[in-house]
This record gives structure tokens, C-alpha cells and sequence, in this order.
């Protein structure tokens, strides 16, 4: 069961989309809690690929089972890390190289 609180504030107008793959062969748990009154979890089975919106300050944790010893093992990112990059990027980026 997943869990979503969402409130209509100013971190919600500056969401950005964001792409996770799973590569491993083994599920793994996709979270971000950093974020006051918003919880957000999924499941990602091998080979999912999964869009999700998160704000720039977002930390996405990915909670898998060690290959080696079956333990645990918990990563954090930056959500900037998966930020899925669109038209409008490439617009104000080849405007700031062209500009100098």
C-alpha cells in the first residue's frame, strides 16, 4: 500500500519529473520522506522503469537486499540526480552558450 500527502504549497509549483530505472537483478524500495508532510514509497522490480515528480530538495533513498550477505543496504540521491530533462532545458542552455 502506498501512502501520498500532498499539500497545494509553493514546493508543489516547482516539482520537476524525475526517471529511476531499476538495473539489479533483485526489487528494490524507492523513498522519499525528507520532506515535511509528504511521504512517498514504491516498489521497483527488476528492470522498472519509474517516472515520479519531487522537488529539487527531495532525497530519493533506494532500500535493496545486498547481493553478497542479504543485507540491507540503503543509498541516498539528490532527486536533481534524476531529473528528467526536457525542451525547454536545452532552450535556456544552448541561449546561455550562445549569449557569451
Amino acid at each position: 500500500m502506498t501512502i501520498a500527502l500532498d499539500r497545494q504549497t509553493k514546493q508543489q509549483s516547482q516539482k520537476m519529473l524525475c526517471f529511476y530505472e531499476n538495473t539489479s537483478r533483485k526489487m528494490q524500495i524507492a523513498r522519499i520522506r525528507n520532506i515535511k508532510n509528504q511521504y512517498w514509497e514504491r516498489t521497483v522490480f527488476p528492470g522498472q522503469r519509474l517516472f515520479f515528480e519531487a522537488v529539487p530538495e527531495a532525497k530519493l533513498e533506494i532500500f535493496s537486499q545486498d547481493q553478497e550477505n542479504d543485507e540491507i543496504r540503503r543509498e541516498s540521491f539528490s532527486c536533481k540526480h534524476f531529473k528528467v530533462k526536457d525542451e525547454k532545458d536545452d532552450k535556456e542552455l544552448i541561449g546561455e552558450n550562445t549569449s557569451n
